[in-house]
């Protein structure tokens, strides 16, 4: 750490102490990998420690660059405008603390990998066994009021299922886009799928 640049890791937050508990152990992992870093995470909301505190931190500990990653999947109304917010605001205040702002996770090969992987190993736990393209998969986003963050799910979906021979795709969302997830499951079943 002889130029003391430190990684900030910003995530949402949640109300969930599982998510929380889940998003801290990824911090901890990205610990690990980044040895000659110091490594702070922090929450936007719903959680503690805000991403202040952890910006704050870094810099009691001497940070002279601070690279701000938003542990956000895709980027929507948070990583576009709250985080951006949060991160000027430090940095206005600390100009003698050179503030970086990376990107969201976005479509990355590795992630298309580690879902394709997830789906294989549900095919050899699945009660019996269905041709992929007899196979509908259900790719369920978290939705927001952003539609291009939207359409990043509805991308995922499609190299799925293309990458994976399966016979169809829908998506739905958890929250504030629709289809929620009630709504596509109940369009799914009408496909006749297996």
């Amino acid at each position: 750490m002889t130029d003391h640049t430190a990684v900030m890791i910003c995530g949402h937050g949640s109300r969930d102490d599982d998510a929380i508990a889940e998003f801290n152990r990824l911090s901890g992992h990205l610990r690990n990998r980044l040895p000659g870093f110091d490594v702070e995470s922090g929450f936007l909301e719903f959680a503690r420690p805000v991403i202040r505190t952890g910006l704050e931190k870094l810099k009691a500990r001497g940070a002279k660059r601070i690279v701000c990653l938003p542990g956000m999947l895709f980027a929507a109304g948070h990583v576009k405008n709250d985080l951006p917010s949060e991160v000027h605001e430090f940095a206005h205040d600390n100009p003698g603390i050179e503030v970086i702002y990376g990107r969201d996770l976005a479509i990355d090969a590795r992630l298309l990998e580690a879902a394709r992987d997830r789906i294989v190993e549900a095919e050899k736990n699945a009660a019996k066994d269905i041709a992929r393209e007899d196979t509908l998969l259900m790719v369920v986003g978290r939705g927001t009021n952003d539609p291009d963050a939207n359409s990043n799910v509805a991308k995922v979906a499609r190299m799925l299922w293309e990458g994976l021979g399966l016979g169809w795709a829908e998506i739905s969302y958890s929250g504030v886009a629709v289809p929620l997830v009630d709504a596509g499951l109940a369009q799914a079943v009408k496909l006749g799928f297996k």
